[in-house]
């Protein structure tokens, strides 16, 4: 996506060279699949307006990003991680012990996780947390039972889900978006169903009992997605009554082969998420190695434009494809023009 050239005065971005020495020239990002499509479109409007390479900008997950990240230091080691979660103690541990001390935490906005199906597939628009958990869960209450999972139809526990069989495509553990999708869909309908309740109920500890309330069944009807969403898309183009998960800004960009699902009765779009209503949302991040700022060209001035206000703000392009705008935008700005760390 090409968009005008922006002046360097416009974005407040000190006017820069690539001249600097270094080992490599462009920048290396890489990590989760829902921030990539907002980090490709920086990325090109930065080599547009700048002198240095357009960053180079992979997927892959954000597990797989930070671990990448915390391979090191170093030319042969990435610049940024893509996270749509916040990093982890045991990846700030990891980093650490491979040498990398200074972290750089950007957040850059807010995201909605979506459950969308092929556009002539059935209509999923009274989707609750306790739905995909009845439907996702290994075990179930039933009658007041904790039960191995019976369902094989979505009607069968609620009426007003369509006489569709269950195939949902979720994201794989390496992937932020499945962290998310554990907490606030599988836990809190874990909740609402009363399943966690009989689980402790049966002498599980608390801590079992949460863990047990995330997992999904094996059966085939729940399947990981490795891969990025692509890949969730290819499997709902190969199966008509399916149910994805996918972040908003790649549903908005495929509208014309998904149809979204409702949560809790509310239509995920930006609106509803900048105001909370979209019960399914969270922050987006990436991570800086301070260390290679000053070395790799462009490092700093990549992240500064990354989070301007005509790049990340309300009226940026970013927020023209699903990212929601922080309303701290201008602190992460000054955290970055003065390098803090996490």
């Amino acid at each position: 996506m090409s968009f005008m050239k922006l002046t360097a005065s416009a974005l407040a971005v000190a006017a820069v060279s690539a001249s600097a020495a270094a080992a490599r020239d462009n920048l290396q990002v890489a990590g989760s699949s829902t921030v990539l499509p907002y980090a490709s479109i920086v990325a090109e409007a930065f080599g547009e307006n700048f002198e240095f390479p357009t960053p180079v900008v992979e997927s892959g997950g954000s597990s797989a990003g930070l671990k990448r990240f915390c391979e090191g230091v170093g030319e042969n080691t990435i610049d940024i991680a893509n996270a749509s979660r916040a990093i982890r103690e045991k990846e700030i541990k990891a980093c650490a012990e491979a040498g990398v001390t200074d972290i750089i935490q950007v957040r850059i906005g807010y995201d909605g996780i979506v459950f969308a199906s092929q556009l002539d597939g059935p209509a999923f628009t009274a989707f609750e947390p306790a739905d995909l958990y009845n439907a996702l869960a290994p075990k179930v209450v039933v009658d007041g039972e904790l039960v191995d999972n019976p369902y094989t139809m979505w009607s069968e526990f609620n009426a007003e889900l369509p006489e569709a069989e269950i195939l949902a495509f979720i994201p794989g553990t390496k992937h932020g978006t499945r962290e998310v999708f554990e907490e606030k869909v599988l836990a809190a309908g874990c909740e609402t169903t009363g399943a966690l309740e009989a689980m402790i109920a049966s002498g599980m500890s608390e801590d079992d009992a949460e863990d047990a309330c995330i997992a999904v069944r094996t059966d085939g009807k729940s399947v990981d997605i490795d891969g990025d969403y692509t890949e969730t898309l290819a499997s709902i183009d190969s199966n008509p009554n399916a149910i994805g998960v996918f972040g908003l800004a790649f549903y908005e960009n495929n509208t014309d082969k998904l149809k979204v699902a409702t949560m809790s009765g509310v239509v995920p779009e930006t609106a509803t998420i900048a105001s909370g209503e979209y019960p399914v949302s969270r922050p987006l991040y990436f991570y800086i190695k301070k260390a290679h700022i000053g070395v790799i060209p462009g490092l700093k001035e990549f992240a500064q434009f990354f989070v301007a206000d005509e790049i990340a703000g309300p009226d940026g392009p970013l927020s023209a494809y699903g990212l929601v705008s922080d309303p701290e935008l201008a602190d992460t700005q000054a955290m970055i023009e003065n390098e803090e760390t996490m």
